[in-house]
């Protein structure tokens, strides 16, 4: 069995994880500590809820040289919410372990003044941000990139779409060449491998076992109705599973507002994310969502990345998400670390297709339920659907 002792990690922060209920490495973990810290450019895959933040976090935190007040790693996230929550993990980590490690996020849509203040105040050896603006502070010379060693892209694949690509490549630009370059992510596609062989030096490849499938911890289940009729199919759902914490997805962000209004009518304590909203709005409503003054979370695919909340047991999909990597990041929401977690989809006639794919392609059970008495019970699929199909003749 691998201990955090075998990884030769230092006592200061085995100490810390301990404070976190962290008694051991998981697989990720184990498989590339020692690649990172004998500096090579790594591109890792390994599946949603298996400890890739801390896989990453704990040899940075053996190489920085705390003596030196200068920004050594700069890790890069798709998202606000991503970014703060990598920021939080690396303050809890050098909080608990007495490691004088100090880090700072940077996020667009905050004073830029304020930021550019706060990286001299502060002398973040850890820098975690979003590519524009970080770019943006290194442009005016505000964030000295010269002396970053490593170079972390979380979630690499949304990182390293159309969107970013040249952004990341413009910041990688600005440091020097023999800086280390990491990548992360649960599923990785032939361009992300493409456009990562290009960036680093003598690229290796790490996927762990978990990295072929979907977290074998979650069960899948899914309800067939008529497209009027999936609200009320998600209201009963969540009666039946009634769930402690639980994530309600939706494929049009424009209809986030009003699933959360109808849950909160139907005593639901409910908020939402959307690109829509400010930061502040974001914020304030995952805090709540977090400390459990609201126990249902509506989102769009914004919040399906790197989300990491332990409490979120279950995950609906009141839209079907339209690719198989939005499922398996959706659906990783749950079972967080060694807990179990369900994954309940609604799905109409034109879903049908994807389960199909889906069950084939990560090689899982997606079991077809209805409700009976408040409680979900396995149907007869074809039987359901036949019934839907008469009863619409009828009318």
């Amino acid at each position: 069995m691998n201990t955090f002792e075998k990884l030769q990690l230092s006592e200061k922060l085995i100490n810390g994880l301990k404070k976190q209920n962290i008694t051991e490495p998981t697989g990720v973990q184990a498989m590339t500590m020692k690649e990172i810290l004998d500096n090579k450019d790594l591109l890792i895959s390994s599946n949603t809820g298996s400890g890739k933040t801390l896989a990453y976090l704990l040899p940075m935190f053996e190489k920085i040289d705390t003596t030196k007040r200068e920004t050594q790693v700069l890790i890069l996230a798709p998202t606000h919410e991503l970014v703060m929550q990598i920021a939080r993990q690396a303050k809890m980590l050098a909080d608990n372990s007495g490691v004088e490690v100090t880090s700072l996020s940077l996020i667009g849509e905050v004073n830029i003044q304020k930021q550019i203040k706060n990286i001299k105040t502060v002398k973040p050896h850890i820098v975690v941000g979003t590519c524009g603006r970080v770019l943006d502070l290194i442009k005016q010379r505000k964030l000295k990139a010269h002396n970053i060693k490593t170079i972390i892209l979380d979630e690499v694949d949304s990182l390293l779409s159309s969107k970013n690509d040249k952004v990341v490549e413009d910041i990688i630009k600005t440091t020097l060449r023999d800086r280390q370059l990491l990548g992360f992510s649960a599923s990785l596609d032939e361009n992300t491998i493409s456009i990562c062989d290009y960036l680093m030096k003598d690229m290796e490849i790490i996927r762990t076992k978990e990295s072929i499938s979907i977290n074998p911890k979650i069960e899948h289940l899914y309800l067939y109705g008529d497209r009027r009729e999936k609200f009320t199919i998600l209201r009963k759902s969540l009666a039946a599973a009634n769930p402690k914490k639980s994530i309600v997805f939706v494929n049009d962000e424009d209809s986030i507002e009003i699933i959360t209004e109808k849950l909160n009518y139907h005593n639901y304590k409910t908020v939402s994310i959307s690109g829509k909203m400010i930061k502040e709005d974001r914020k304030k409503a995952l805090d709540a969502f977090r400390n459990g003054k609201s126990a249902i979370l509506v989102s769009s695919d914004l919040s399906a990345r790197g989300l990491d909340i332990p409490e979120v047991s279950h995950v609906f999909n009141l839209d079907f998400p339209p690719s198989k990597n939005e499922y398996l990041h959706r659906c990783g929401r749950s079972a967080r670390g060694n807990k179990d977690g369900v994954s309940i989809s609604i799905v109409t006639n034109q879903n049908l297709t994807n389960i199909r794919d889906y069950k084939r392609e990560f090689k899982i059970d997606m079991k077809p339920v209805e409700l009976k008495d408040g409680k979900f019970v396995a149907v007869d699929f074809k039987k359901v659907k036949k019934e839907n199909r008469d009863t619409k003749y009828k009318k």
